[in-house]
């Protein structure tokens, strides 16, 4: 028997405060990457993240989710997700992922973005920025699935098809056990949202909101979970990275939630106009 999943579908007028949920989001991304510098710890990033969330009358829906103890997930070189903000100072030359959330009037909102602090050995900061790049790259490919796509499953295909075209020697491993998401009401729900192929088949509808996150690592994607049962590290110590936006799709087109300009600005060059709702 085929058990069918529950997949939440939204209004338009649903969409439009879902946006503003997702521009709070935006802000402390915002803010995070204008204080992102060498000698601030990740603890105080996460206390400008709360200022954000304060001046927004949102709440993060990371603190206290099955426990976890900051506003945001912080994540530094070979972190490669769930990052726990602490004493940790960040060096030049880091990489540095800010996934965040935010919930505003009964919606949630998530998106990540990654960053390389300056400085540092310059041949190691340019294969970091190398990593942001291409994992962004191959976020922005699964959005473009999304608005061209028939189902789910297409987005992970655009996110695995593009990573195959890269050169060996640059082409980073895709961290299969974290995936996208649909969300809402919820921080996480279905459908699942890979970054790679797969066989199912689930039908893009009007209404979804979902979350495309593709998380890599620049060499082998095996991967441990630290003691304090968040912490994601990889095995062999090389870095990771994780990009993420929010994006619905309605009636007349996709609109990418967490982005200002509702993801014209990159969708453009794939030929792809979004459509924002009044807001």
């Amino acid at each position: 028997m085929r058990i069918r999943k529950h997949i939440e579908l939204k209004t338009d007028q649903q969409i439009i405060e879902m946006r503003a949920t997702a521009l709070v989001v935006a802000s402390i991304h915002e803010a995070l990457l204008a204080e992102a510098r060498a000698g601030i710890t990740t603890k105080e990033l996460d206390a400008v993240a709360l200022q954000v969330l304060k001046a927004h009358g949102a709440v993060s829906n990371f603190y206290g989710y099955y426990d976890y103890p900051a506003q945001t997930c912080i994540s530094v070189n070979s972190t490669v997700v769930h990052g726990i903000p602490g004493a940790e100072v960040l060096q030049p030359g880091d990489i540095v992922s800010f996934d965040c959330g935010a919930l505003l009037g009964g919606w949630h909102g998530d998106a990540c973005v990654s960053t390389v602090i300056p400085g540092g050995d310059p041949e190691i900061t340019a294969r970091r920025e190398r990593l942001s790049s291409v994992t962004r790259e191959a976020m922005w490919r699964g959005i473009a699935a999304m608005a061209r796509g028939s189902y789910v499953e297409d987005i992970g295909a655009a996110v695995e098809d593009y990573i195959d075209t890269l050169p060996q020697e640059e082409r980073p491993s895709i961290v299969r056990e974290f995936i996208g998401h649909g969300l809402g009401t919820k921080m996480h729900m279905d459908p699942e949202v890979y970054n790679f192929r797969s066989r199912r088949r689930v039908k893009l509808k009007p209404g979804m909101v979902l979350c495309i996150e593709p998380i890599l690592a620049a060499g082998s994607p095996r991967n441990t979970t630290l003691d304090d049962e968040w912490t994601v590290k990889t095995i062999d110590g090389s870095d990771g990275c994780h990009w993420e936006h929010e994006i619905a799709l309605h009636e007349r087109g996709i609109w990418v939630l967490s982005a200002r300009d509702g993801g014209a600005s990159e969708l453009a060059r794939f030929g792809i106009t979004p459509v924002p709702l009044s807001e």
